[in-house]
């Protein structure tokens, strides 16, 4: 019988064993086995707490989406209501140091790959995606025509789709982009379209 109050750290730890797996060996090679072995548990556990593995990874993304949700609500709130500063700060928490580190970035990939052929991966994805985007829109609507915020909106979510999947792809290595340099180019791509 688990003891009282263990449950949420329980859940942390192994929503965290996911995220190292999936940094380690990929979202194919990551099993039972391989989480419950990183948090130091027996599989079993992982059962009782999730129901099997679909389950906690629905559970590691719905726990990824909520902690960048609340990154942006907290920067937004700070960038104040200039729409240029809320468009920064939506481009710094997707680089963030938290955010950017090579297993986060594996472990997305993992999910952005598994999602057209998992319903409740695809739908958070799908909930991520239009956040984004809406985010990005509701800043660019005060700087641009609004066919043009809409083009750009669509553009600095695929710059930063695709920086996170140049990081994913290299591994992170060492000489490697990092987090500054991808905020950097998504900036940079910021500043043309704003004619800055």
């Amino acid at each position: 019988m688990p003891k009282v109050g263990m449950e949420p750290i329980r859940r942390r730890q192994l929503i965290d064993a996911t995220i190292a797996s999936m940094g380690k060996h990929g979202l194919a090679d990551t099993t039972v086995q391989t989480i419950s072995r990183g948090a130091g548990v027996s599989p079993g556990i992982i059962h009782h707490y999730f129901g099997g593995k679909d389950e906690l990874l629905a559970a590691t993304m719905r726990s990824m989406l909520v902690q960048l949700r609340t990154d942006v609500t907290e920067r937004l709130a700070a960038a104040g209501p200039s729409p240029r500063a809320r468009l920064e700060a939506i481009i710094d928490c997707n680089f963030a140091a938290e955010q950017f580190q090579p297993q986060v970035v594996a472990a997305w990939l993992g999910f952005w790959a598994q999602a057209p052929h998992n319903p409740a991966l695809s739908r958070l994805q799908r909930i991520n995606a239009r956040r984004l985007h809406s985010n990005f829109l509701h800043s660019l609507r005060a700087l641009l025509p609004p066919e043009r915020a809409e083009r750009v909106a669509v553009g600095l979510t695929a710059m930063i789709d695709g920086l996170w999947l140049r990081f994913a792809l290299s591994g992170g290595l060492s000489g490697e982009m990092d987090g500054r340099e991808a905020r950097a180019v998504a900036i940079g791509y910021l500043d043309a379209e704003l004619g800055k």
